[in-house]
Formats: structure tokens, C-alpha cells, sequence
């Protein structure tokens, strides 16, 4: 399957990316896909890590749980946004 991963705010300013296309196997889900992701290098371990508050969002909905992916999905990584 295709994916398309966004990254927005802090995330995209410590992986230096906004956009990518990703090929995976069928059936992969969303926290699946941010673990993958996390195994490229000790930049992008550190920018998803589980230990950081890192907001998922499916085809511009918010992940409250795990969820599989299908082809065509978009998948968007942000911090918590905050007002003031």
C-alpha cells in the first residue's frame, strides 16, 4: 500500500521533511507505521518518540486508537496544539 505522511511544527523542523510518500505491506497501523519510522535514525527516534505527546491524525481525523491503514491513507503527525 501507498501512505502519505505529514509532518507538521516541531516534528517537521527536527525531521527537516513536511511530506513523504511511503510504500508498506497491507495492513500495517498507525502506531505500526510511527515505530518504522522511528527505526530510521536516532533523529527520527527521537522526533516520534513515545516519550514525547505527539498527536496522530488519519485522513484528517484525530487517532484516539489503533488503527489500520489502507492505500490512499493520510497520515499526519503534529505536537498538541495550545492557544493563549
Amino acid at each position: 500500500m501507498k501512505i502519505q505522511l505529514k509532518f507538521f511544527a516541531s516534528v517537521r523542523e527536527q525531521l527537516g521533511v513536511s511530506v513523504e510518500t511511503l510504500e508498506l505491506d497491507e495492513g500495517l497501523t498507525a502506531f505500526a507505521v510511527r515505530d518504522y519510522l522511528m527505526q530510521r535514525s536516532d533523529v527520527w527516534s527521537a522526533a516520534l518518540s513515545h516519550q514525547k505527546v505527539l498527536r496522530m491524525a488519519l485522513n484528517q481525523d484525530m487517532i484516539q486508537n489503533d488503527q489500520a491503514l489502507k492505500d490512499g491513507d493520510e497520515l499526519a503527525f503534529f505536537p498538541p496544539v495550545t492557544g493563549g
